[in-house]
């Protein structure tokens, strides 16, 4: 475990790397009271003009340093909801909470059903559903970073609310409950076996339903969030899903798409592995949505747009072809390794260099 002194200078690092520029238009505005709002957060929403009744929602969480109006900015969401017509909302971090404005995902009085930060985002998706007559079938949640976590954070403890998520650069639930190991978990150091992350799971709420998709975007050179992380939490959701060992794979330009469907053949988990991508979310400028900037990373992929795509809320919009010969290309499935390939016997050390070895940070 790092030390505190260590655990301070890297916040401050992080607090100052990157400070969010005003230099863009601001398209969100305040929902206006939520609730009890025991987690002390703010909400931004984007509502397009003539929404029609019955439309979905899709709740987006900003990452550390960021605000939600900066990270609209950049991924493009708020664009793509007037193209289309579904509804945005915006949980917003306060520095009174998270000095550097991560949600807190690491701290067990924010993460757990009806407590904290978690309650407080339960609260405003109740009251833009209720005020603008959302489709209660239809809403979604992603996030980047902190906010990737805290989109797990709240698939876990309330997954009776959405029909699916993304995480962006994100965290298994519970696998952290201080700073330091919210830390050491970032760089893949103590994460649960598979076991211990699907007990995680199963014990953050009394849902016996259906379950939430889910969509994993991991860089292969992220080195804040490794990907050892991702691979832990398509780990940690296949159990619920009874999805299979072995995955399809194709590529998508220059990347790859990993997919495991569960036993009605469904499409329940889907991991974006994005060749030489850093810390941030993937985006494509040339889409018109998103913009470039600090964690919003141009590398041609727009994940917005695959996201929405994935949840059924744009059409089609484009076959996918690999970019290197201009034509379709799906590799054989034994292309792809899941690091947690063998749930008995393997220990910590052993499944995060797995894991480093399939992304490509280790050989």
């Amino acid at each position: 475990m790092r030390s505190i002194s260590d655990t301070i200078e890297r916040l401050g690092k992080l607090r100052l790397a990157h400070s969010p520029s005003p230099l863009f238009e601001n398209r969100l505005t305040d929902l206006g009271p939520f609730g009890s709002n025991r987690g002390a957060l703010e909400a931004k929403i984007h509502i397009p003009e003539g929404l029609m009744p019955r439309a979905p929602l899709v709740v987006v969480l900003h990452g550390c340093t960021q605000t939600a109006s900066a990270y609209d900015h950049g991924s493009g969401w708020s664009r793509l909801a007037d193209d289309y017509g579904f509804a945005v909302l915006f949980p917003q971090q306060t520095r009174s909470n998270n000095a550097n404005t991560c949600f807190n995902w690491f701290v067990p009085g924010d993460i757990r059903r009806d407590q904290g930060e978690a309650f407080s985002i339960r609260q405003m998706i109740e009251t833009v559903t209720s005020r603008y007559d959302i489709d209660r079938s239809r809403i979604f949640i992603t996030g980047l970073s902190a906010g990737g976590a805290m989109a797990n954070v709240m698939l876990a403890t309330h997954p009776e609310l959405f029909a699916g998520g993304a995480i962006i650069a994100g965290l298994p639930y519970g696998t952290a409950t201080t700073v330091p190991e919210a830390f050491d978990r970032m760089r893949g150091h103590g994460l649960p076996g598979p076991d211990g992350l699907q007990t995680l799971l199963r014990s953050a709420s009394p849902h016996t339903g259906p379950w939430p998709t889910i969509s994993v975007w991991q860089g292969t050179k992220d080195h804040t969030v490794v990907p050892a992380n991702a691979f832990a939490i398509i780990e940690q959701w296949r159990g619920v899903h009874g999805a299979e060992h072995s995955p399809a794979t194709e590529r998508i330009d220059r990347h790859q798409r990993v997919v495991w469907r569960d036993a009605d053949g469904r499409e329940a988990l889907e991991l974006y592995q994005l060749r030489g991508m850093g810390h941030g979310t993937p985006i494509d400028v040339p889409s018109g949505y998103g913009k470039a900037g600090p964690y919003m990373l141009d590398v041609g992929i727009s994940s917005t747009q695959h996201i929405a795509r994935s949840w059924g809320l744009i059409a089609s919009f484009e076959k996918r072809v690999n970019h290197d010969s201009g034509k379709s290309h799906e590799p054989p499935a034994s292309t792809f390794q899941s690091p947690y390939s063998s749930d008995k016997g393997t220990g910590i050390q052993q499944t995060i260099e797995k894991a480093l070895r399939a992304a490509g940070l280790m050989k």
